[in-house]
């Protein structure tokens, strides 16, 4: 127990972390506005799809959407993602910073709260962040628990947001599985923790049924001890 005592009690600290705090404000529901999907007004899109597959007749997964009440093309095309006003033709992608801003304060919450800084990152991206996002935007807020927000230097979405309840919760959770790189569940560390565990907590069981209940059974050599000293007296 001693071996694993420590591990026993990061698991429970972990553990309760995980649970107690609420898992949607844990991913940053609360810090981004409702969306709620507004329909694409005719005069918004000029810009017909016969005219994207003319200038782009490799496109692939294409998708009509609204960012900033602006409705845009975005697809696929080769091995790069294209970002095209749908009004204007015009390729928005890659999204200029200022650009990015205006979409992180529209879906910000907290309209009241400035943006303290901006950070391209195309070539590494942060232990909080997939790498396939690359090239996105790191937009942070001056607001409570430090949000950020990872706009796709691309597409313009929010591909992903975090805030420093969700930061301890994947340092608990690394801690939790015992794996404090790639986070991941199957591990042999783990496996060997949870044998031995095991292992001492039936040890334990066994000690604790001997000292609380084997007191109160009396010995039968003590007891036949005591008759044969009555019958000599």
């Amino acid at each position: 127990m001693l071996f694993v005592g420590l591990q026993f009690m990061i698991w429970t600290i972990s553990g309760a972390y995980m649970v107690i705090l609420d898992i949607d404000y844990i991913h940053g529901d609360n810090l981004v506005t409702s969306n709620k999907m507004s329909s694409i007004k005719p005069s918004l899109v000029n810009f017909s799809i016969n005219d994207l597959f003319t200038q782009y007749p490799n496109a692939k997964n294409i998708e009509l959407s609204l960012i900033l009440n602006q409705a845009v093309y975005s697809f696929n095309a080769e091995t790069e993602q294209v970002l095209l006003n749908a009004k204007t033709g015009k390729v928005i992608s890659p999204i200029t910073e200022g650009y990015a801003k205006k979409i992180a304060q529209s879906l910000y919450i907290n309209k009241n709260n400035k943006i303290l800084n901006t950070e391209l990152l195309t070539d590494k991206a942060p232990s909080e962040l997939s790498s396939r996002h690359l090239p996105v935007w790191q937009i942070n807020f001056d607001d409570f628990a430090s949000p950020t927000f990872y706009i796709s230097a691309q597409t313009g979405k929010l591909v992903t947001k975090r805030h420093n309840f969700w930061r301890i919760f994947d340092w608990m959770f690394s801690f939790h599985v015992m794996d404090y790189i790639e986070e991941n569940v199957s591990n042999n560390l783990l496996r060997v923790f949870a044998f031995v565990s095991l292992v001492s907590s039936l040890f334990g069981m066994v000690l604790t049924f001997n000292i609380f209940f084997n007191k109160r059974i009396p010995k039968k050599s003590s007891h036949k001890k005591k008759v044969y000293l009555d019958e000599a007296s």
